[in-house]
Parts: C-alpha cells; sequence; structure tokens
C-alpha cells in the first residue's frame, strides 16, 4: 500500500510530572520552528491558566514539527500530541492515542514506573501502538537508570505485552538540557556523546510507522478534539484517514447517532509549531482543524457524500466519582466580595447565578470533555456530575469559578454498578512513596480506609514504595491527611483498579464541625474564645450565616457557636482591660480541601471570590430534627 514518508504522528505519554511539556519544548525550539529574537516561556505547551498554576497538563494538545534531516533529505513533519499524565483526565490520552501511530513513553529516571505511566502503556499497548522508551531527567542525583529500564520491562510483561512490543529502542535524555543519546549515561549525568535531540528525532523517524493508505479509498476523516474560535465558530481537530480534505470541500458528516447529512468545509488549518495555518488540502495521516460545522461532536467522521464510511465512535472508560453542581443556594448569593464600591457592584451584575446559566456551561463543557456525564436530578437547579476522579471535577468548578459562576457544590461521591445482583464500587490501586519512618502512620490511615497492601519494595535509599488496592471513597479526603501525617514528604499516586464488591461503611473524618449558629461579621472576641474549641477557618470582619462551617471541632460531633459576638464595653475600668490575646492564624482551606473536608450533610459554596463550607440545612432547628429522625430512622 502507497506509504506518506514526509509525515509521521506520535504522541508523548508519561506519568505526571516526568517531563513531556519540557520535552515537547525542546524539541520545537531544535526543529527553528521559532525566530531567534521570539522571547519564549517554559512549558508553551501548557497555555491554560490552571495548567501553569498547577504545573500540570490538563487538555491534550497538538504541535508539529518541520525537521530537516541531517543527510539533506526533504523536511518531515512530525505531529507531536502532548498528552496529560494524571489519570482523571484519561479521556484526553484515549482521543490522543487515536490520532498517532506510535507513542513515546517517558519514564523519569529516578522515580521508574508510577501507576499513570501504567495506565497509559496499557492505552497504548491495547490499541497495538510501538512505543520508544525514553528514560528522561538522567542528570537527577538519585537516578537510577539499569533499575528504571528492568522495571519498565516488568511493566511491560504485566501488561501482557508480546514480544513485537517489548521489543523496544531507548533513547536517554535531559529535556530540561534538550540533550538525548542512544548510549546509557552514567546515573546523575547528562549524557556526553551528544549535545542536541537528534538521536531522538532520528529513534522517531527509524521506529514511528508512516501514515499508509489505500489510493482508492473514499475519504475518512476521524473528529478527536473540540476547540472554539471567536471568527470561525467551533472548530473541529481530525485526522484524516483515506482520501483528501479541501477547503470548500462539501462531505457527508456521519453523526454519533447514525445519521448523515451533507456540510461544507468553509476553513481548513494545519498546525505550525504553536499556531494554526490556513491550507488548501489535507492527505492521509494529516492532522488539521476544521470550520463551518457549528454541531460536530468528538468521535464523528467526515466522509465522502458519494460513498460514506463511518469509523469507530471514541470510547472512554466509565466515570468513577460524581459529584453535584447546582446554583448557589446561601443567602450571600449574588454579592461580590464586600458588596461595596462601584467595581464591586459592577461585578456582582456580572454574576451567573441562574440554573439556566449553569445548565447551558455544563453543556457546553460536556461538547469537548468525552469522559464527563451530567445527569438530572430530583431539583431542577442541581444536576449530578459524572466524572474521572476527584481532581478532573474540581478543575471544572475551579474553571467555572473564574468564569463567575455561583455554585454549590456536593460532597464527592463513588459511582456504582450492580453486578451478579450485588453493589459493586470502583476501587483504585495507590502507590505511596514515604520515608521509612513515616511507613507505620502511612499503614494505620490506610487500615481506616480499608486499603489492603499489594505490594511493599525499599530501595535502599530510605525510602519504602508500597502498593494499596483502596476504594474510591476511601482516597476522598486523603490527601490531606497523608501530608500531614508524613510532614509533606510523602508522594502518591492512584489509578482506577476496576470495581469490587462494597467495602461497607467507612470513617474517614473523626472531628465534627463549628457551625455559625447566627448571621454577622467575625470578631476578633468571638475568636480568642472559640480557638480552644478546635482549628478555625474564617479571618476577624469575615460575613457569616447561620449553617456555615467556621471551623474543624476538636471533638467528633459538630458544636453551634456564636463567633459574632462583640466585647461588652462599659465605663469600668478593671485590671485586665488591657491584656490582649493572640489570635491563632486561621486555616485557609482551598477549594480541592474544601471538597476533602465535606460530610454527608455538608456542602460547598463556591463564588469567584470566596470557597465557603456549610451545612445542606442552614436552619439549626430543622438540622436538629432531621438528624433525630435520621437516628430513629
Amino acid at each position: 500500500m502507497p506509504t506518506r514518508h514526509d509525515i509521521r504522528n506520535v504522541a508523548i505519554v508519561a506519568h505526571v510530572d516526568h517531563g513531556k511539556t519540557t520535552i515537547v519544548d525542546a524539541m520545537l525550539k531544535q526543529a527553528g520552528a521559532f525566530a531567534a529574537h521570539q522571547q519564549l516561556d517554559d512549558r508553551m505547551m501548557d497555555s491554560n491558566d490552571l495548567e501553569r498554576e498547577k504545573g500540570i497538563t490538563i487538555l491534550a494538545k497538538n504541535t508539529a514539527v518541520k525537521y530537516h534531516p541531517k543527510d539533506g533529505g526533504a523536511p518531515i513533519t512530525i505531529n507531536i500530541i502532548d498528552t496529560p499524565g494524571h489519570a482523571d483526565f484519561g479521556g484526553e490520552v484515549e482521543r490522543g492515542l487515536s490520532m498517532v501511530d506510535a507513542v513515546v513513553l517517558l519514564v523519569d529516571a529516578s522515580e521508574g514506573p508510577l501507576p499513570q505511566t501504567r495506565f497509559v502503556l496499557r492505552k497504548a499497548l491495547q490499541q497495538r501502538k510501538p512505543v520508544i522508551l525514553c528514560i528522561n531527567k538522567t542528570d537527577r542525583p538519585d537516578s537510577r537508570i539499569d533499575e528504571v529500564v528492568n522495571e519498565t520491562y516488568d511493566l511491560f510483561l504485566d501488561l501482557d505485552a508480546d514480544e513485537d512490543q517489548i521489543e523496544f529502542p531507548i533513547v536517554y535524555a535531559c529535556g530540561r538540557d534538550g540533550i538525548a543519546s542512544l548510549t546509557k549515561p552514567e546515573n546523575g549525568t547528562v549524557p556526553a556523546d551528544s549535545d542536541n535531540l537528534e538521536p531522538f528525532f532520528n529513534a522517531i523517524l527509524e521506529h514511528v510507522p508512516a501514515p499508509v493508505y489505500d489510493e482508492e479509498a473514499p475519504l475518512q476523516a476521524h473528529v478527536t478534539n473540540l476547540d472554539a474560535d471567536n471568527f470561525l465558530g467551533r472548530i473541529a481537530l481530525l485526522r484524516v484517514e483515506q482520501g483528501e480534505l479541501r477547503k470548500g470541500q462539501t462531505v457527508a458528516w456521519i453523526k454519533r447517532d447514525g445519521s448523515i447529512s451533507n456540510v461544507r468545509i468553509t476553513e481548513l488549518m494545519m498546525t505550525e509549531a504553536l499556531t494554526r495555518k490556513p491550507a488548501e488540502v489535507a492527505g492521509p495521516g494529516d492532522i488539521c482543524a476544521v470550520a463551518g460545522i457549528p454541531d460536530i461532536m468528538i468521535g464523528e467522521t467526515l466522509a465522502d457524500p458519494e460513498n460514506p464510511i463511518a469509523l469507530p465512535l471514541i470510547t472512554v472508560d466509565q466515570p468513577a466519582i460524581s459529584m453535584t453542581i447546582g446554583t448557589n443556594t446561601s443567602p450571600l448569593v449574588g454579592r461580590g466580595g464586600t458588596g461595596k464600591g462601584a467595581d464591586a457592584k459592577s461585578a456582582v451584575k456580572q454574576r451567573k447565578v441562574t440554573a439556566r446559566q449553569v445548565k447551558d456551561r455544563l453543556d457546553r463543557e460536556l461538547i469537548g470533555n468525552v469522559s464527563l456525564r451530567v445527569l438530572d436530578t430530583e431539583r431542577p437547579d442541581a444536576w449530578e456530575v459524572q466524572g474521572r476522579g476527584e481532581l478532573a471535577l474540581a478543575i471544572l468548578v475551579e474553571q467555572m469559578r473564574r468564569e463567575g459562576f455561583e455554585l454549590t457544590i456536593g460532597k464527592p461521591q463513588v459511582v456504582t454498578k450492580e453486578v451478579d445482583g450485588k453493589v459493586h464500587e470502583p476501587v483504585e490501586r495507590l502507590t505511596v512513596d514515604v520515608p521509612e519512618e513515616h511507613m507505620g502512620a502511612v499503614t494505620q490511615l490506610m487500615g481506616v480506609r480499608k486499603g489492603r497492601m499489594d505490594n511493599m519494595s525499599n530501595h535502599g535509599s530510605g525510602w519504602v514504595r508500597m502498593e494499596f488496592v483502596v476504594p474510591s471513597r476511601g482516597l476522598i479526603g486523603f490527601r490531606t491527611e497523608f501530608l500531614t501525617n508524613t510532614r509533606g514528604t510523602g508522594i502518591a499516586h492512584s489509578i482506577h483498579e476496576g470495581h469490587e464488591p462494597w467495602f461497607g461503611t467507612l470513617t474517614t473524618r473523626n472531628n465534627g464541625s463549628l457551625v455559625a449558629d447566627r448571621a454577622g461579621a467575625v470578631t476578633a472576641f468571638a475568636m480568642t474564645n472559640l480557638q480552644e474549641r478546635g482549628v478555625l477557618f474564617t479571618d476577624p470582619g469575615t460575613e457569616v450565616y447561620e449553617g456555615m462551617i467556621v471551623g474543624e471541632n476538636s471533638r467528633s460531633d459538630d458544636m453551634d457557636v456564636n463567633i459574632t459576638k462583640e466585647k461588652k464595653l462599659t465605663n469600668m475600668r478593671s485590671a485586665s482591660a488591657d491584656s490582649f490575646e493572640a489570635i491563632v492564624p486561621p486555616r485557609k482551606l482551598s477549594l480541592e480541601q474544601s471538597l476533602e473536608f465535606c460530610r454527608d450533610d455538608e456542602c460547598v459554596e463556591v463564588t469567584p471570590e470566596a470557597v465557603r463550607i456549610r451545612k445542606v440545612i442552614l436552619d439549626q432547628n430543622a438540622r436538629g430534627r432531621a438528624s433525630s429522625r435520621a437516628k430513629n430512622g
């Protein structure tokens, strides 16, 4: 069959923070994608604000470099898909793999294969993609290159790779310095026989198959991602499998439900470095973007109008975690920060607080995010949103918050399913790296959460790696406690492992809440008296309302407190009048920490300025009646 030798399509997959985006930066720079005078940022592919803040890749993105072989041959276009390493964004990884012919598996020279490495490699092997192994960060002082290569071979065997798949080439690299070599360097050193990524480029050209196609086959192009443009409207990113796609061409659009309609391609673009440039034609194997189809969805096919043949729909793993997202129902709804001044008033006018606005935004999110589900609930102003993990849902809420939405978020729950008449819940494989002295604390923490230890290894460097299989429910709220118990030194990563029978009751938070019993402003006098009762979350002057949680109780039950109490003024002098007590600085909870902190009868109020935890039932008396009814059945 005819082959296109002028193009290669490859995805870079790895665990979180193993250097995918950094090595793509180096490839772009060394392939001459930028002019000498251009000002370049680090991690250029992480263009989203949240990606830069959190230091992780959230969305799969494609870039293209024109590589000029050193032997003077014709330039070759290498399309690179930079995928997220976090399993919560696994839908992005699966879509990225559907666009390419091979993968580069990046593994840290010190940490070795971790849970997300297993996840992305399993997806690649299932799709029969050839693999190039790249051992990155060889210059780390604690690198152990030989052991990491052996661990990777073990991982391939563990995932039932066949003989062809396990015969992979190995490249050693330091992505930060833009250096790669086929010769193994000493541990803790940069490859010495090279000063660029030339060996890495050559490995891609040699081991990534060039796209093959059938000259007689009709047009087939697969939609793998969506984007939007202020002028062009919705843009579909697709890979052309067979035939040619031209600007102005009329094509058959095969929808998810099987119906077919003819549409016209108004704009065709190809990626060069980080920008899309207009093009006239895209051939087999090309990754391009088209405009002119306003309702196109991921997984659909563009085909020949005379002979429309659909490509298989993209399927992703089922969601494991759900949370309820609804409109803000607190007494402070629609009031910005302090509510004072012209700027605050104009900001309040731009608030998005209605059920229609929230539903429209969730529907828009479904267009580009195939791993998300939105289900109706009994209430017209709240929806159940299901996703891969806590982080993916927290990222969605954070994005909506920045867009001006005010929301009420319920406690994260697991998505169960019934197998042979029994309820099964999702379980995770948790890998924990901790210093030896914290082993006991972690084992105790996992015992409470019904985790069972599968494996334990000691590398002899004072650190221990433990693997647990634990119900997903047990990991909600786990990270904060884990970091506290390991003094911030522990590293934990988890990956979805399947479903097992329901584990029973889990108690993950032992302490109750301090709940405000009236509306008003927090006073320093009240805080001084309450701080011995537990840990407070609010600053003096903060506005609170009845039912809002202002701290964590030192005991297991909830306590209603008056945090707005003022000191009574008298005209009598007393000996203690001028004695001051220091206020312990309150604990500030982020959005993720607030979601972890929640109990079943609590929820989180999210506004652009503030994240507040509150009781679902605000009224103190109604809450008491509801809890007594629950106790008495």
